[in-house]
Order: C-alpha cells, then sequence, then structure tokens
C-alpha cells in the first residue's frame, strides 16, 4: 500500500473524518480538537492529497473506498461513526453501499449527485470535445475548472472518473442512520444537491447550518453541537 498519512487521536469509541476534494485531515481541526476528547478519532489524507502518497492510477470512488476500507482495517477502526465532506462523501456512500459496518453518519456539503445540466453546460463539453479531436494539449489548459486544470494526468483521470458518478443509487442501499449538514451559502454542492440525497437515502435527516461549502470551519461550534447531538441520539427536530 503506497504510504498514508493518518492522524489518531483519544479514546473510545471510532470517529473517523473524511475530507473532500484538494483537502486534506487538517481541514477538521476545529472537530478533531474537540471530538478527541469524547471518541477515539481517526482523520486519513486520500492517496494524492494531504501528506499522504500519489495516486498509483487513475482512481475512481470505488476504487477509493476499497483502499479506505483497508486502511480502517489496518489502523483497527471498528464500527466507527463517520463524518464526511465533499468529497469525502462520495467515498463514504460508496463504502456503506458496499456493506462497511460503521454506526451514524453525518455527511456535509456532500458531494455525488448529478442533476439536469443546462444547456452553456452541454455546449462547453461540446466545444471542449471538438477542440480536443485537434488540439488536445491546448483544449486541456484552456477548458474545466482552474481546479482540474492544476491538477497532474492521472489526478484529471481520477477526477473525471469521480465526478461523473452519480451516487444515489448506492444512497439508496445505505441502512445506517444519516445526517447532512448543508451550509446555507454553499455554492459548490448546493441545497438542491443536498436534498437529492436526502430523498436517496432510506434514513436521512437535513439540517442547515451558517456558512458556505466548509460550513464546519465557518460556524465550527454549531456544527461540533449539531454533530454531537447527532451521535448521542438527541432529537434533530
Amino acid at each position: 500500500m503506497s504510504e498514508v498519512s493518518f492522524l489518531q487521536k483519544g479514546k473510545g469509541k471510532d470517529l473517523v473524518f473524511l475530507h473532500g476534494y484538494l483537502s486534506s485531515k487538517e481541514s477538521f481541526a476545529y472537530q478533531i480538537g474537540y471530538f478527541s476528547r469524547f471518541y477515539r478519532v481517526t482523520a486519513v489524507d486520500f492517496l494524492g492529497f494531504g501528506k499522504s502518497g500519489k495516486l498509483p492510477s487513475a482512481y475512481s470512488v470505488d476504487d477509493y473506498a476499497k483502499w479506505l476500507e483497508e486502511t480502517l482495517r489496518l489502523l483497527q477502526v471498528k464500527n466507527p461513526h463517520i463524518i464526511a465532506h465533499s468529497f469525502g462523501c462520495r467515498v463514504a456512500v460508496k463504502l456503506l453501499s458496499q456493506g462497511y459496518e460503521a454506526d451514524k453518519v453525518l455527511l456535509t456539503g456532500p458531494a455525488g449527485v448529478i442533476l439536469k445540466r443546462g444547456l452553456s453546460y452541454r455546449l462547453k463539453v461540446r466545444i471542449y470535445r471538438f477542440v480536443k479531436r485537434f488540439a488536445p494539449k491546448f483544449a486541456e489548459r484552456n477548458f474545466g475548472s482552474a481546479e482540474y486544470r492544476g491538477l497532474s494526468p492521472v489526478m484529471k483521470e481520477s477526477y473525471k472518473k469521480i465526478v461523473n458518478e452519480d451516487l444515489r443509487a448506492c444512497a439508496r442501499r445505505v441502512r445506517n442512520d444519516v445526517l447532512i449538514v448543508e451550509g446555507d451559502g454553499d455554492k459548490t454542492t448546493p441545497l438542491k444537491e443536498a436534498q437529492a440525497y436526502l430523498a436517496a437515502f432510506p434514513s436521512a435527516k437535513l439540517k442547515m447550518l451558517a456558512g458556505g461549502h466548509f460550513a464546519f470551519v465557518d460556524s465550527p461550534l454549531a456544527f461540533n453541537v449539531i454533530a454531537e447531538e447527532f451521535f448521542y441520539g438527541r432529537s434533530m427536530d
């Protein structure tokens, strides 16, 4: 297995943190510091991010889920609560849909839903494909988000696999209690995507929080209280 950067802190029931794309375990600094007083916290850097090793090939969400399952096994994590952000939600949903044993799952700014795309998006895709046929290097440098253009070739291929998979079918197979915490100003994974996810899970609730895509950083105290209430089984109404 490639080199994995991880953090384990505290004692008690296992609690796992899964970070977003181009982020790292340190994004959960406020939560790790708080919850490590009550749980054994495990936070990992996915391959290709943070201080973990590079991807050996273009990973799909399924590849990341298999990698995570093996990593958590080696770290002796059992039946954990999970807090995941954005891309980390994709991996969590895929992993849980395959029968991984976990307890409660909190998804914040969850990615993994592909809604109907507008005319302007479809037009950009057609232009990109046309240009790529005649000038592939120019197309790679000038099309797509800044996030995409800054990736290595292997990471670009992985990114394509990741963002083009709709995980609602996987969400329908998740039997865990799920809480979606959505920032009221999240423009990266907006409310309509969170609502689509909500409708797919057999057992899920939605809670709004002040903030953007990193609402757990924007409003850390409020986020921690919401998570604590959820994990301890208190009413979320």
